[in-house]
């Protein structure tokens, strides 16, 4: 009876690490699933965010800020591609020298400082956290560490704000106050 006994603790035993083998394999495969999404996400913002950058003045018929968002894309890629050849720094994954700074990380970084500082908090909020993510997915495909992440994004930030004033919707208003008899009128232009 205790031999019996022993060997169904044992082949519970066997059956219990064959199924801790599935499981790891099963857990390690869905982890990378989700290390592939996030890369692909922050693959697919390198693209959106200029583009929702761009699109949104073009859109609203905002000229200026349109004029505004290019100079700062320019300026932004030739910081971020001249460092790169510059500075030929091996990426963590060693795929290649062009470490520093993240280009994915500059340009989503420069998208989301054009929204913050041309539309607003409302917005930009929203925007710098998709840059961040981007940030934070090149990090996780180990195509970069924090060094050339947060350079990007000072470039990308920097590149905007050189460029960038708020948007006024208004460029006239007409004041009129009153106080004890005396009337005022007034007249303010924003250029």
């Amino acid at each position: 009876m205790a031999s019996n006994l022993s060997r169904g603790i044992l082949k519970l035993h066997h059956h219990f690490k064959t199924l801790l083998f599935l499981l790891a394999i099963l857990f390690s495969t869905l982890l990378k699933a989700q290390d592939k999404t996030i890369t692909t996400l922050g693959d697919v913002l390198i693209f959106t965010m200029p583009a929702t950058a761009l699109g949104s003045s073009i859109i609203i018929g905002d000229q200026k800020g349109t004029w505004q968002f290019t100079k700062g894309f320019l300026l932004n890629q030739a910081l971020t591609i001249g460092l790169k050849t510059a500075i030929d720094k091996p990426r963590p994954d060693l795929s290649n020298n062009s470490s520093f700074p993240s280009g994915h990380t500059s340009i989503t970084f420069q998208s989301a400082a054009f929204i913050q500082k041309r539309y607003g908090w409302k917005y930009g909020a929203a925007a710098y956290a998709l840059a961040g993510f981007t940030g934070y997915s090149r990090i996780q495909a180990d195509k970069h560490d924090g060094w050339d992440v947060l350079a990007g994004a000072i470039i990308g930030v920097g590149s905007s704000y050189i460029f960038t004033t708020p948007y006024q919707k208004e460029h006239m208003e007409i004041t009129f106050n009153s106080n004890d008899g005396h009337y005022l009128l007034g007249c303010k232009y924003k250029f």
